[in-house]
C-alpha cells in the first residue's frame, strides 16, 4: 500500500480498547471475542474509529511478549477482515520494536501505535533513525505516540516539527500529538498536511487541533458509546465546532468528575473498565496494582450513565 492509503487507516477517533481478564487476572479470550463483536456492531473498526489493541488504556504496559500476540490475534479475528485493528507496541529498543512490528503486521494489525524510545533520552536524530528503521521492516503504517514525558530530562525531549519533515517518506502516517509546558502546540501546523495529526491533549484542544489541520482526536470514552463519538467526530470534521463542544460538555460535565475521583483512588485505567461495568458489560479487574472499582464506584457510575442516557 502507498503512504495515502496507509494514512486511510490512522485517523478519527481510533478507540483504545480494553484486554478483558478473569478474575485470577488472565487473559480471558472469550470476552475479549465477544466485546470485540459488540463494539465492531456498534460502528469500531472503520477508517475513522479503528479499533486500538494493546495502547495504555488497553493495558497494554500490563501484558507480557507472550500474551499480547494472543489478544491482537483475538480481536483481528472476532473483528473480520474488512475491519481496520491498530496494534500499540510497548516502548522498546529499535531491534525489539522491529520484530514486535513484524508479529504484528503478520496477526492482521494494519497500523502500530508506536511510543518514543522509553529511558533512551534520544536525541531529534535518534528518533529519526529509530522509526525509519521499523518503517524499512514493515509494509503497514505507523502513529507516533508523542510520549514526551519520557524524555522530560533533555532538551527538545518532545519530537520536533522539523524531524516529523524527515519522515514524510516513510511509513510514518499519523503522529498522537500533544506537547509540554513552554512547547508550541501549533507547530503542528508546519507538517499537518503531511502527517494525519490526532490530538491527545484533551478537550480544550480538539477543535483546535482541527483548525490546525488536524485528523481527528483520543476519547476514552469511545469504547463505552461508540455511537456519541463517532457523531462527535463527524461534527469536528466537518468545522461545526461550537455544536461539537456543546455536545461533548453535555457528557463530559456529568462523567469527568468521577473520572477524576476514580484515578485518585487508585492509577492505571480503571475507570474506563468500570464505566463498562455500569453497563453491564464486565472486562474483569485490571492487573496490580491498580485496584478494580468498588461496587459503590460502579453503582455511581450506573446513574451518571443513566442520567445522560447512556443506560
Amino acid at each position: 500500500m502507498d503512504r495515502e492509503q496507509l494514512k486511510q487507516y490512522i485517523q478519527g477517533t481510533p478507540a483504545t480498547i480494553p484486554t478483558a481478564f478473569d478474575n485470577r487476572f488472565n487473559l480471558d479470550n472469550i470476552k475479549m471475542k465477544e466485546m470485540t463483536e459488540w463494539w465492531v456492531a456498534s460502528g469500531l473498526g472503520s477508517n475513522t474509529a479503528a479499533l486500538k489493541v494493546l495502547a495504555a488504556m488497553g493495558e497494554g504496559p500490563d501484558i507480557n511478549d507472550d500474551e499480547w500476540p494472543k489478544v491482537l490475534d483475538t480481536v483481528v479475528k472476532a473483528a473480520g477482515s474488512d475491519k481496520i485493528v491498530l496494534c500499540a507496541l510497548k516502548s522498546k529498543n529499535t531491534l525489539h520494536t522491529i520484530e514486535d512490528a513484524k508479529k504484528a503486521q503478520d496477526l492482521g494489525a494494519l497500523g502500530l501505535q508506536i511510543e518514543l524510545p522509553y529511558n533512551h533520552h534520544s536525541n531529534q536524530d535518534d528518533l529519526v533513525r529509530h522509526f525509519s528503521e521499523i518503517s524499512d521492516a514493515i509494509d503497514i503504517g505507523i502513529m507516533i505516540y508523542n510520549t514526551w514525558w519520557f524524555c522530560m530530562d533533555r532538551v527538545n525531549h518532545s519530537i520536533q516539527a522539523d524531524t516529523m519533515m524527515r519522515l514524510k517518506d516513510t511509513n510514518v502516517v499519523a503522529i498522537k500529538w500533544s506537547v509540554p509546558e513552554g512547547e508550541d502546540y501549533d507547530g503542528m501546523t508546519k507538517f499537518s498536511s503531511d502527517f494525519n495529526v490526532i490530538d491527545n491533549s484533551g478537550y480544550d484542544f480538539r477543535a483546535r487541533c482541527f483548525k490546525n489541520g488536524g485528523s481527528g482526536y483520543i476519547s476514552n470514552l469511545i469504547v463505552v458509546n461508540p455511537s456519541h463519538d463517532i457523531h462527535l467526530f463527524d461534527l469536528y470534521k466537518k468545522g461545526f465546532y461550537d455544536q461539537a463542544e456543546q455536545y461533548s460538555d453535555v457528557v463530559t460535565s456529568v462523567i469527568n468528575p468521577w473520572e477524576k475521583k476514580a484515578v485518585t483512588k487508585s492509577g492505571g485505567y480503571r475507570q474506563g473498565k468500570g464505566l463498562l461495568e455500569a453497563l453491564g458489560r464486565s472486562m474483569g479487574p485490571p492487573r496490580p496494582p491498580t485496584l478494580p472499582c468498588t461496587k459503590d464506584e460502579i453503582e455511581e457510575a450506573k446513574q451518571l450513565l443513566k442520567q445522560i442516557g447512556w443506560i
